[in-house]
């Protein structure tokens, strides 16, 4: 039965969107038996499998690779749990988008499986904001828990900004405003945010314009508020210092520069 489990998850990689359909119909009948001890491997590698099909064009397919995974956090395991955690971990932000998905039946498995996925990282905080329908505080605690992770998470989230459903679109701006708050001071990561929101200025929609300029103007103002008054003075006098040629009666900011250098 195993060595066929695995067979299939290589099948999960097909182009055919008719192919990985079947395989996922077919998985979830293995699966089908909650009491399963799951062989650490096999978890593995099908959740490395199943989470780019969260975001599979086809909504049929989309909605059973979600249903497996739900299942498939739902089964104990043979071993390894901190592993398959780290793993499963990636599945929160998605999950969070597609909550928000135009396909309600999507939107609303996805809901489910995130609360599942909250109790098998227990994460309290998650589950309880999810079970409240709180969803407009996940991703702010998601980024409060682990700052580090903020880049990661923002990377993730810019694929969705070429969703074809306007409410994705508008989600994954959101989140990545809320997450460029958190990397204040990393250039390149700041640089990343402001390419990608200026290139969402002319969206179809004028709704989801207007909020990656807005959030793109938010983002700056924020960066800039990074500088305390005492930089902003230093700055100031620097300047004034280099013009000194053109300025009279600044003879004390050559003392002032000198005696700080």
């Amino acid at each position: 039965m195993w060595s066929l489990t695995e067979s299939l998850v290589e099948l999960l990689w097909d182009a055919d969107g008719e192919i990985v359909s079947m395989t996922v119909r077919l998985l979830s009948f293995i699966f089908w038996d909650k009491a399963m001890l799951i062989p650490s491997p096999i978890a593995l590698q099908l959740v490395e499998a199943l989470l780019p099909l969260f975001d599979h064009d086809n909504s049929h397919v989309q909605l059973l690779s979600i249903l497996l995974f739900q299942t498939l956090v739902s089964l104990p395991l043979e071993k390894e749990e901190k592993a398959l955690k780290t793993h499963v971990r990636q599945s929160l932000l998605p999950l969070f988008f597609h909550c928000h998905d135009e396909n309600q039946h999507v939107a609303q498995v996805s809901q489910e499986t995130l609360l599942c996925v909250a109790e098998f990282l227990k994460r309290r905080d998650l589950q309880k904001l999810v079970k409240n329908k709180k969803l407009w505080k996940f991703t702010e605690c998601l980024l409060a828990d682990d700052r580090s992770r903020a880049a990661e998470h923002l990377r993730r989230a810019l694929q969705y900004l070429d969703s074809p459903q306007q409410s994705l679109r508008e989600e994954a701006i959101r989140f990545i405003g809320m997450a460029g708050q958190h990397l204040r001071g990393k250039k390149e990561e700041l640089q990343l945010i402001c390419e990608a929101l200026e290139g969402m200025a002319d969206d179809i929609s004028v709704a989801v314009g207007s909020l990656a300029i807005q959030t793109l103007y938010v983002l700056q103002a924020v960066e800039r508020a990074r500088y305390s008054i005492f930089d902003s003075l230093h700055d100031q006098l620097h300047r004034a210092w280099r013009t000194r040629p053109r300025l009279s009666g600044l003879s004390w900011l050559h003392c002032w520069s000198s005696a700080e250098s």
